[in-house]
Formats: C-alpha cells, structure tokens, sequence
C-alpha cells in the first residue's frame, strides 16, 4: 500500500496584532499569568478588507505558487471552517474563485472547474475530517492530489474571558501518495458525544418585546401599533416572523467545560485508537500535535494521561525519586513541576506551541499550525527528524476528537525552507488598542497595512444583499 499524506504545507496570517501585555493592561489582567500561565504573547487581528475566505485564498496562493502545482491537476479543494460567510454558499468556493482569477493569466480561465469544492464544519476539527476524508479519496483514485484548507477568525465579545484567546488565519495542505512531509498511517481513533460547550446559534429576540424596550428606553410617545406601522417600510423590521434573528461570530461557551469535554474525548478516542493498533503513546510518539485554543493548552490537557502512562514505565522510578511518594495528596502537582514532565513537555509539546503564542487560536487551521511550528523549530535549529513519529490530538465543540499518527518523511526539510513561519511572524505590525476595539466591532477603518494580502471584499455593490465580492 502507497503511503499518503501531507506532501506541502503554506499558511497566511493576517499582518497585524494586538500583544497580549496591551490587552492585559486595558482590561486589568494580569499579564504575567497569561504569559507564563497560558503561553500568550500576541493575537493575529484580522485587518478591515480580510476574511476567513480571503486568508484561505491566501494560504492557497502561496502553495500553487512555492509548489508550481498545475491547478488542474488539484481533484479537489476541502476547506475545514467555522467562521463560515454564509449558511448555503461554501466558504471554499468564494476562496477558489479568487484562486482562479489569480491564476488565469498563466492557467486560463476556470482553471478549477473540474475540482470538487465544499466546506466542512465542525467547530475546530472540521480541516481532521476533510484531512480524513480526502486521504480516503486519494486511497480510491491513484495518483491524484487534493488540497485541504483551513481557515477561521477566532472572535470573542470584549471583555470576555475568551478575548485574550483571539486568533486568526489559515494553513493550506497538499495532500498526496508517497508526501514529502509526512506520510499519515490510517488509524483513527475517534470519539463523538453532541455537548454545548461552544456553539454559535442563531440567536432570537421577540420582534413586540423589542418594539416596547425601545419605545421604554427612548421614552418615545407613540404606540407599539403605530412604532411597527412607522416602520413597514424597513427591510429590518418588516417581515411576518414574530421573531428578529440574529447571527453573531462571537460563540455561547463555556471555558472550563470545554476543557472537560476535551480530556474526556480525548480519553475516548485514545482507547479507539488503541484498539485498532497498539502503541506505546509515551514512547512510540516523538512529537505531539495538538488542537490549542491557547498556546499551552495541549501540555495541561495530556498531563493525566502523561502520569498513567509514566506509572507504567521504567521512568516512573525517576519520578518518585525527584517528587517522592505517590501517596502525597500534591503528587500530581508535583508531578507536574518535575523536572520529567518539563523534558516530555519541552522535548516533545513546546516546539508545537511557539506559533500559537504569536497568533492565537485559529479554530480548525490551529492542529495544522502547531504541525508547521514543530516543523519550522526542527529546521532552524537543524535538527534530523525523518522517520520520527507525530501524534495527532484534535479536538472540535459539540463534540469530537480525533487521535492519528504519522511519519516524517525524508524530505520534510526541503519542503518546509520557504516556510520561514517565524521570521514572518516578526514583521508584522502592532496595532493600537482602540484600533483593536474599533476592527471587532465593524466599524469603518481603512486597512492598516496591504503586507500580504492580496484579496479584499466588499457588500456595497448594488442589490448584493450580503453576497462577497472580492478584488485582486
């Protein structure tokens, strides 16, 4: 059997942030926890004239252009979102209609006709399942290649405990047989249980009990009857529903359940896993990747499993010696400053995490960021990886994870040279907090810097009614 899996990899993230030390003093935190605590030192903003579909145009862009990669010869483009622009249209197709305008002058026009093109959706693991899904359709049609896209604008309400959390971009896979980067073995564990510990509803308000609270607040004199009859003309408010809905980009969560729902089907998927194939997690496993909603969030979400794992190996021995006896009710505390939890943690976790400090959650391109980081940091620091073992944790709200691995290949680094993840990410530009504020909450401000981006939109055109358009 052929191996499949990730043969390139490209990225975009928007050219401006906000620190985390600028959020912590306008919003009375306390920056060393955050920093020291949670791994956050930056969050990516997303500038005026961008969106989840330009970045993925962006990501997708600089993959055709840094592999010569002939888009006719691309079976299919699936695009892993939450932050979709519309409930029907696919996020994708706005993204690959770019793609295809962009490269019309060297390929023609509808250059992608013949690629299959959708979204699929669910909360931060939606780009694993496109990544499982489109490795099945390279197993059935040989010597085919296929895309996987990722891409989300994490946004939060001001002054909530997710805001520091914020992140945005997009990373950009080719999939294919015999890859350059890393070869995907098909075993998946999985494990599915519907939650609401993030969800993003269409939020309903009752059109009467809204007419009274403003004819209340603004101390209008006039009727409810002759307030509705005022306004038949609106295109707001004229409608038959008994109910005004509202869509928000800012999710309903719930932080510390979150993280159950993470350990737990994490657990779960562990034990599938496990069940099609078995595997030392402790030893067998040279990198972990993870699905990080902040930048250490992966090292305290693995920590019960690192301890039973450990009371199972010869290295339990060592830990007892450093900590003492397991009989300590500050054991697993103690475990976790041991100087052996901060070797598994900086030999195998750390090198996944330091994108994330500079970016922020991404939603489903993050797993696929914290891959690119451990890549980026093994090739700077000239470190020989090829035939090592990555284990996958991802993880998405209402909920799912999935648990996969794979293998480095021989010819990761010269795939990941251009990549120059690190360096980019000190050029960007720092923005100022009421600059901040002003881009979350949708207010007119031109774009501060055209670095990078190529793709704008815009719903001003003529009876658009919200549809995108986008220019080059």
């Amino acid at each position: 059997m052929k191996k499949i899996g990730i043969d390139a990899i490209s990225y975009y993230v928007p050219s401006i942030y906000v620190s985390i030390e600028e959020l912590s003093k306008n919003r009375n935190l306390n920056y060393a926890k955050l920093r020291n605590g949670l791994g956050l030192e930056k969050m990516a903003i997303a500038d005026s004239n961008e969106d989840p579909s330009s970045f993925a145009a962006n990501a997708l862009i600089d993959l055709f252009e840094k592999n010569s990669l002939n888009p006719q010869d691309i079976g299919r483009i699936y695009m892993g979102t939450e932050s979709a622009l519309d409930a029907s249209k696919p996020s994708a197709t706005y993204a690959t209609d770019m793609v295809e305008r962009f490269l019309a002058k060297e390929f023609g026009e509808r250059s992608l006709k013949n690629c299959d093109v959708t979204d699929m959706t669910f909360a931060c693991i939606g780009g694993v399942d496109a990544l499982q899904n489109t490795m099945d359709w390279i197993s059935r049609n040989p010597g085919k290649k296929a895309i996987v896209v990722t891409s989300d604008l994490s946004k939060y309400e001001l002054n909530s405990t997710g805001e520091y959390t914020q992140g945005a971009g997009a990373v950009a896979l080719l999939i294919s047989e015999n890859p350059s980067i890393i070869s995907i073995d098909n075993h998946w564990g999985i494990a599915t249980k519907s939650e609401n510990d993030f969800f993003k509803p269409r939020r309903t308000f009752n059109k009467k009990s809204l007419i009274k609270e403003i004819i209340a607040k603004l101390e209008l004199d006039i009727s409810e009857k002759d307030f509705e009859s005022n306004l038949s003309n609106s295109e707001f408010w004229d409608n038959d529903s008994e109910i005004i809905e509202v869509f928000k980009d800012e999710p309903v969560f719930d932080g510390q359940f979150s993280n159950s729902c993470y350990i737990n089907r994490m657990q779960e998927a562990f034990i599938h896993f496990q069940k099609q194939k078995k595997i030392d997690f402790l030893n067998d496993w040279d990198h972990l990747i993870f699905h990080l909603p902040y930048a250490f969030h992966g090292r305290r979400m693995i920590f019960n499993n690192w301890l039973e794992w450990i009371k199972n190996d010869s290295k339990f021995e060592d830990l007892i010696k450093e900590i003492g006896s397991e009989n300590d009710p500050d054991f697993n505390k103690k475990s976790y400053k041991s100087s052996l939890y901060k070797d598994y943690v900086a030999n195998k976790v750390s090198p996944g995490e330091k994108a994330s400090s500079s970016i922020g959650n991404m939603y489903s391109a993050s797993v696929f960021m914290s891959l690119l980081s451990m890549l980026n940091y093994h090739f700077e620091n000239k470190n020989k990886i090829a035939g090592e073992k990555v284990g996958f944790i991802s993880y998405g709200s209402g909920s799912k994870a999935k648990v996969f691995h794979g293998i480095i290949q021989d010819k990761w680094a010269d795939k990941i040279k251009t990549s120059k993840l690190f360096e980019f990410l000190k050029t960007r530009k720092e923005i100022s907090f009421s600059m901040y504020e002003s881009l979350h909450q949708n207010k007119e401000v031109s774009p501060l810097t055209n670095h990078n981006t190529r793709f704008s939109h815009t719903d001003q055109e003529p009876n658009s009614k919200g549809y995108r358009y986008y220019k080059i």
